[in-house]
């Protein structure tokens, strides 16, 4: 179940609730049981297996020789 932050407007407490996604928009009662509060834009962070980030990819190499016969004059 997602979990949802909330901060408080009367009280500056801030706390989460698990609720299903479909009542992601319901208001919710501080702790403190204040009624006016206001849902946090939370975000988070996704790591590969190797727990660090994904390796760059290289840059693909520069062509071999000079000019455009690939080495030598052209002319």
């Amino acid at each position: 179940m997602p979990n949802y932050s909330f901060r408080c407007r009367q009280c500056g407490d801030t706390f989460e609730e698990n609720r299903p996604m479909a009542r992601s928009g319901e208001p919710a009662t501080c702790p403190s049981g204040h009624e006016d509060t206001v849902k946090l834009l939370t975000t988070f962070a996704t790591v590969g297996r190797s727990g660090g980030a994904p390796a760059a990819t290289p840059a693909p190499a520069a062509p071999a020789g000079g000019g455009c016969c690939g080495g030598g004059c052209c002319g």
